[in-house]
């Protein structure tokens, strides 16, 4: 049964389907799991026993008569304490929403109830999901799990060390910036970032609506194509036939290669070598138009967070946790005639982008150009928080900006992920392409 924590999402739902594993079992071993571990309080935000519990018995029936309703039917997961469900807390992470209680569950998490996936409960992440970094004073910071000093990344930070502290086989988190990749980054595990429009984000608490979105941090590329079928209702993508050889990657220079540090670099230069001797074509490639994309930066995002945000901050600004409140002022002083300007600005940029990489099967370059900073320092040094914060977002920023599906692997060195960048709802063959780059870096 202790196995049962270790293993990936998809063999444990092959499990149950074939008899071996009892949904109850399993979840009562995850449960179990959570109450008894040091870190639960830093992990989950809310521990939902009771409808994990029912849950788990109705997917047991179903197994028994041999009418499962999807391939996860029965298998556990944890969901981003911004995603609603019914008579249970949902507060994102910040005291302006504290004891806030949704009346029905957010779209995404009825159509997983509806395919038997099983809620173990709600995870921690950053406030109100405007940081890369996991750090949250205000209501708890998770462990990075290769260094208990140091952040996990956010901000599904919670959903990333659910699954990497063995307390869920799988999470689902939320990124509108990076927030699924960065934490998968530095917690070894597989992020997938949808494409804006796939994954509906009704009854999720927002931050930037035309850039939010829903995706899975899980084990292995097999879990997110399930994951994301549990997400959408859509079928599996099947990956049995993904090889490396032969595909052809472009390695992106522009920024994404600028001040990264020697562990992260060196882990993705390993990482392109080994893909390379294993078949894969890989060109170098600079692409002026992501820095078009990345200098709007500061006026997109800042300004529909703080305009999404602005009655319930300056009602209680003192509340929220200084660095992420000076984060959403900073859209103060963003007119409407530039935020108009810089989204049709992005618009040129991402038609540039989508012309020089059509012949690709992806697009390469570290998931952060940084590992884990370090908790203690973050929350006393000022400078120190901006420059990591802003650093740990910027590579999976690009994939936001223009638009883009993406996915982040382990490289085998801790800490330290790939990214692979695809093209707008172009999720099937992304997912076939990181399998393959799964294989060729195992």
């Amino acid at each position: 049964m202790f196995d049962w924590l270790k293993m990936s999402a998809a063999e444990l739902g092959r499990g149950i389907g074939d008899g071996a594993i009892d949904p109850v079992a399993l979840t009562q071993a995850f449960l179990g799991a959570i109450d008894s571990h040091d870190l639960r309080d830093r992990i989950y935000a809310q521990v939902t026993h009771e409808r994990a519990l029912t849950e788990a018995e109705a997917a047991a029936e179903r197994a028994r008569a041999g009418q499962r309703l999807s391939p996860l039917d029965g298998v556990p997961v944890s969901w981003k304490d911004l995603f609603d469900t019914a008579g249970v807390a949902t507060e994102a992470g910040s005291a302006l929403l504290k004891d806030r209680v949704p009346e029905a569950d957010a779209e995404v998490v009825k159509i997983a109830t509806q395919l038997g996936l099983v809620c173990l409960g709600k995870t921690h992440m950053s406030e109100l999901a405007f940081s890369g970094l996991g750090l949250n004073p205000i209501t708890a910071t998770p462990p990075c799990v290769n260094d208990a000093g140091a952040v996990p990344g956010g901000s599904s930070s919670g959903a990333a060390t659910s699954v990497a502290f063995g307390l869920a086989p799988m999470a689902i988190g939320s990124d509108t910036g990076g927030s699924v990749r960065v934490p998968s980054a530095w917690n070894d595990l597989v992020g997938l970032k949808t494409t804006w429009g796939l994954v509906s984000n009704a009854g999720s608490v927002p931050l930037c609506p035309k850039f939010d979105t829903v995706g899975p941090l899980c084990r292995t590329v097999e879990d997110a194509a399930y994951a994301l079928s549990a997400l959408t209702g859509n079928q599996v993508v099947d990956l049995k036939a993904a090889r490396i050889a032969g595909k052809h990657f472009a390695v992106l220079e522009t920024i994404a290669l600028d001040d990264v540090r020697e562990t992260p670099l060196d882990a993705f230069n390993s990482a392109v070598a080994r893909l390379e001797a294993a078949g894969a074509i890989i060109d170098r490639i600079q692409a002026p138009e992501v820095e078009w994309a990345m200098g709007l930066t500061g006026t997109l995002f800042t300004a529909e967070a703080y305009g999404t945000w602005k009655s319930v901050i300056e009602a209680n600004p003192h509340l929220m946790f200084a660095e992420i409140l000076e984060r959403f002022r900073s859209g103060v002083h963003v007119g409407g005639a530039d935020y108009v300007a810089a989204w049709q600005t992005l618009e040129k940029a991402r038609d540039r982008w989508h012309a020089r990489v059509a012949g690709y099967d992806g697009v390469l370059c570290p998931t952060t150009p940084i590992m884990p900073p370090n908790l203690e320092r973050l929350q006393s040094d000022h400078e120190y928080y901006v420059t990591e914060n802003i650093l740990a977002l910027r590579n999976t920023r690009i994939g936001n900006l223009l638009g883009l599906c993406s996915v982040s692997l382990p490289t085998g060195t801790p800490s330290a992920g790939l990214m692979i960048f695809g093209q707008p709802f172009g999720e099937a063959r992304l997912l076939r392409t990181a399998s393959a780059v799964e294989r060729g870096l195992a």
